[in-house]
């Protein structure tokens, strides 16, 4: 249970970090996928408010991560905040940004990997994986498994087990498919019923000319984001780190740009209530700071309260599954 819980979808991220202001000052904090108007950005600025030793904002475009980063050093003078491309369609390129960031910091108390794709057409990564898997789950696994020596390291120095933190943004769109593990790639393969996706709109489930199911492709990539997260928790509480996965809400973002009218449409009807972006970015921040979550009994975070995933995203034996398939995307083992 959330520390308050009077907390709901109308709480903004302002005074969720002001709450928990003495679990900002003076740590570490990454986030991935910061540009301006965005959920990261508002999040970073929420941080930034009360004093981290290191904010490390690490995004695709260059341009667009500067601007970010130059109004967040305006506002806030006198906190340390630097800046790392990071192209989670590309490993090399993720490879090369934890080695900057481990020459930037001796250790990492929060990784918030905020970054996320919505696709409505079929895109791939560097090594050929389907982009919304490839860049939502299979960078950040990447990603975060660079930087475990970071997290460890502050999880030994750390005030109480549990306090240092991996927080993965997936979102309720996790409920438009399980993960497809015959068919990550959306590529048409046969799938057993219980990768299926469940009964959606009509719009939901239409295929490109290519065969391509942009929203089911979208929802198993968040799915592996909550599984991903029930996974770290897993292995890695005996280490004093924890993990979560966090549903944002429904927010007017840059997220939305591919989509056509009848999927815009069709997503609006999804929403009872439209948050700002300070709202938006609460959750995250629940999730990332709040001790009464230490002790990691949930997984996720929705409107600043825990909140039921649908089965298919809590499942133990999925979760093993995707892991041991992410070591295959990435190439190597997640050694724990």
């Amino acid at each position: 249970m959330a520390s308050n819980t009077t907390w709901n979808e109308k709480t903004a991220g302002s005074e969720v970090a002001k709450a928990f202001a003495d679990q900002i000052k003076g740590r570490n904090v990454v986030i991935t996928g910061v540009a301006p108007n965005g959920i990261g950005q508002t999040t970073a600025s929420a941080i930034a408010s009360h004093g981290p030793a290191h904010l490390i904002l690490a995004s695709r475009t260059k341009e667009k991560l500067e601007k970010a980063a130059s109004e967040l050093r305006s506002t806030y003078p006198g906190v340390d905040i630097q800046t790392v491309i990071l192209d989670l369609g590309a490993q090399a390129s993720i490879r090369k940004a934890a080695v900057e960031i481990t020459a930037i910091i001796p250790k990492l108390d929060v990784l918030i990997n905020n970054a996320g794709a919505v696709l409505m057409t079929r895109q791939l990564t560097a090594e050929g994986i389907e982009m919304q898997f490839g860049a939502n789950h299979v960078g950040h696994f990447l990603f975060t498994k660079q930087l475990l020596p970071l997290l460890e390291a502050a999880a030994r120095d750390g005030p109480e087990a549990g306090a240092t933190r991996i927080i993965n943004l997936s979102s309720q769109g996790h409920r438009c498919s399980p993960m497809r593990f015959h068919d990550y790639n959306i590529e048409g393969k046969e799938v057993p019923d219980e990768e299926k996706p469940p009964a959606l709109p009509p719009t939901f489930t239409r295929q490109n000319e290519d065969g391509y199911l942009p929203i089911v492709a979208y929802g198993q990539s968040k799915t592996a984001n909550i599984l991903f997260s029930l996974s770290l928790q897993q292995k890695l509480k005996s280490r004093g780190i924890t993990a979560f996965a966090v549903h944002p809400g429904s927010i007017n973002t840059e997220l939305s740009r591919d989509q056509d009218p009848e999927m815009a449409e069709a997503m609006s009807k999804t929403a009872n209530y439209w948050k700002t972006l300070d709202e938006g970015s609460a959750p995250t921040l629940v999730a990332a700071l709040d001790p009464a979550l230490n002790a990691c009994n949930e997984l996720f975070v929705s409107d600043c309260q825990v909140a039921e995933p649908m089965p298919w995203a809590k499942n133990l034996e999925f979760a093993e599954k995707l892991w041991k398939l992410s070591e295959e995307l990435i190439g190597e083992k997640f050694e724990l």
